[in-house]
C-alpha cells in the first residue's frame, strides 16, 4: 500500500468513525497550501472552518508561540500570569466591550455563554429560578455538546443523544415576526450566528440583524452574536454584524482566535454581564493559559492593521464576482457568502458535494462539503490571488467534466 493508504487503513483501525475526511494525508503546510504524505501539493480553500484566517505556520504566530514555548505554557487559574491582562484588555478593545471570559474551543465559548445568559437573567433580569428562555435559530451550528446539540435542528449532529436540554427555543433563522411571537417575559437570550456557516453560509436578509439588536433591547433580552467562524476578518469586516452597524451584548469568539497554532476561544462582553461571576462559578484549566494568550495576542494585533480585513474585502469581492459568473450556467445553482467565504449549490446532477469535494481534491485543491451537494470556500485570508484564481480554475475544470 502507499503511504496514504496507510495511513487512512490505520486511522481508520484505531479511531472512532466520528468524521468522514477527505482521503489526503497532510504532511505540512505553508500560507494557503498543504503538502501530503507522498510529496503531492494541494490548496487550502477551507482553512480549517476559519481556524487558519492567517495560513499555515504564520512566521508572526509561530514566533510568538515559541517564544512563550521558552518561558511558560501553562498556570491554570489558580494564579495570575504575565499575558493574561494584555489579553483580556487587547481582546475587549477590539470588540468595544469591557470583559473577556477565556475558554479554549469554540463549544466551550458557546456553553459558557449560555451559563452566562442564564445567570444574568436570575441575578439581573430576575427571571424565576428555572425559568429561563433562551432563543436559536433552525439550522444553527454552535458546537457538539449535550445541551448545544439539544438546541440543534440538524438530525446527524443530534439523534441518539437524548434526553436534550431543555430551555431553549426554535425560530426560522431570518424571521423577526417570529423571534417576536417566541420572546416572554423569561427569555433571557437571543443566540445566532450573524452568517450561518454549516447550513451552506447563509446570509440573511438586509435588516434582520438590526432588527434582532432592536427587539433585545426593547424586551430587556441579551444579544449573543456566535462569530466563532464569521468573525476576525473573514467576512471583510472584524466582525460580520459590521455590515450593518449592529454591536450585540455578546460575542462568541474561537478558531482564527488561535491563529490555527493553539484551541483559543472567549466570550467578551460588558461588565454589567460577565460580572455576575463569582469565583468557583465557572472555569477552565487550560483558559486563558500564557501559551494561548500569546498567540491570540498576536492575533489580535495582526487584526488592528486592517490589513486583513480589507484583504478579504478585497479577494472577497473577487471571488464573489468569479463564482457569479457561474451560477446560472447549468453546473451551478446558487453562490451565498460575504468575503472570503462562500456556500456554492452545485447542481445535483453533477454530483453530491462529497462527490465534487473529492473531484477537487484529485485536482489538487481541498474544500468540504456540507448538505446535499453544497460546497463552502474559506481559503487563507493570505492566499494570493493568483493562487485564488487557480483554485478556481480547478472548480471550472471540474463543474465541466
Amino acid at each position: 500500500m502507499s503511504a496514504t493508504e496507510t495511513a487512512i487503513a490505520s486511522a481508520e483501525a484505531h479511531s472512532a468513525h466520528n468524521y468522514h475526511p477527505l482521503p489526503v494525508v497532510v504532511a505540512s503546510a505553508e500560507g494557503a497550501w498543504m503538502t501530503d504524505v507522498e510529496g503531492r501539493r494541494y490548496l487550502d480553500l477551507l482553512a480549517g472552518y476559519s481556524a487558519l484566517n492567517f495560513g499555515h505556520g504564520n512566521r508572526r504566530l509561530i514566533d510568538a508561540a515559541r517564544a512563550q514555548l521558552e518561558r511558560v505554557t501553562l498556570t491554570s487559574r489558580a494564579f495570575h500570569h504575565d499575558r493574561f491582562a494584555d489579553f483580556c484588555t487587547e481582546l475587549a478593545a477590539l470588540c468595544g466591550m469591557e470583559m473577556v471570559l477565556p475558554m479554549n474551543t469554540g463549544a466551550e465559548a458557546v456553553e459558557t455563554a449560555v451559563k452566562t445568559a442564564r445567570k444574568w437573567g436570575y441575578r439581573v433580569k430576575g427571571v424565576p429560578d428555572g425559568m429561563a428562555k433562551i432563543i436559536v435559530a433552525s439550522d444553527n451550528f454552535h458546537g457538539r455538546t449535550t445541551t448545544i446539540i439539544s438546541f440543534s435542528t440538524d438530525p446527524e449532529a443530534r439523534a441518539d443523544y437524548g434526553p436534550y436540554t431543555p430551555g431553549f427555543e426554535i425560530v426560522p433563522y431570518g424571521d423577526l415576526t417570529a423571534l417576536r411571537e417566541a420572546m416572554t417575559e423569561n427569555t433571557v437570550a437571543v443566540l445566532i450566528e450573524p452568517i450561518q456557516g454549516e447550513a451552506g453560509v447563509l446570509v440573511p436578509r438586509a435588516g434582520y440583524l438590526p432588527g434582532v439588536r432592536e427587539l433585545t433591547r426593547e424586551r430587556n433580552v441579551l444579544f449573543i452574536a456566535d462569530e466563532i467562524q464569521s468573525g476576525l476578518g473573514r467576512t471583510g469586516k472584524t466582525f460580520a454584524l459590521e455590515h450593518e452597524g449592529v454591536v450585540p451584548d455578546m460575542y462568541v469568539l474561537g478558531k482564527a482566535l488561535g491563529g490555527g497554532v493553539v484551541p483559543v476561544s472567549a466570550v467578551v462582553s460588558s461588565a454589567g454581564i460577565l460580572g455576575v461571576f463569582k469565583p468557583g462559578e465557572h472555569g477552565s484549566t487550560f483558559g486563558g493559559n500564557p501559551l494561548a494568550c500569546a498567540v491570540a495576542l498576536e492575533v489580535i494585533a495582526m487584526l488592528r492593521t486592517g490589513e486583513y480585513q480589507e484583504r478579504a474585502a478585497e479577494l472577497g469581492d473577487h471571488l464573489h464576482r468569479e463564482l457569479g459568473l457561474l451560477a446560472g450556467g447549468g453546473a451551478v445553482e446558487t453562490v451565498r457568502g460575504r468575503g472570503l467565504w462562500a456556500g456554492v449549490d452545485i447542481a445535483p446532477a453533477l454530483g453530491t458535494g462529497r462527490e465534487i469535494s473529492e473531484r477537487l481534491m484529485e485536482e489538487r485543491v481541498l474544500v468540504k462539503d456540507t448538505h446535499g451537494s453544497t460546497i463552502r470556500i474559506a481559503p487563507p485570508l493570505v492566499i494570493s490571488k493568483e493562487d485564488l484564481d487557480w483554485g478556481l480554475d480547478r472548480l471550472r475544470t471540474v463543474l465541466s467534466a
